[in-house]
C-alpha cells in the first residue's frame, strides 16, 4: 500500500506536463517492435538466468481472488 506521502507525491506527478510529455516520449522511444521468434529467443535467455525451482505440492489459500 501506498503512504499519504507517496499517494499525494503520485497526484502532483499527474498533473505536472512536462513528466506526463516526458514520459509518452519515453515510451515512443523504447517501443521496439519484434517478431514472436524473437521474443521468445528474450524469453529463453531470460530463463538460462533463473535456476530451475521445484513446483510445490501444496495448494494454496487465498482468500481475496478478484478477476
Amino acid at each position: 500500500m501506498l503512504s499519504s506521502e507517496e499517494k499525494k507525491e503520485m497526484l502532483k506527478d499527474a498533473l505536472d506536463k512536462s513528466k506526463r510529455d516526458d514520459f509518452r516520449f519515453a515510451g515512443k522511444l523504447y517501443s521496439n517492435k519484434c517478431s514472436l521468434d524473437e521474443f521468445l529467443v528474450f524469453l529463453n535467455s531470460v530463463q538460462k538466468v533463473f535456476a530451475p525451482f521445484k513446483a510445490s505440492s501444496k495448494a494454496t489459500i487465498t482468500k481475496l481472488n478478484r478477476i
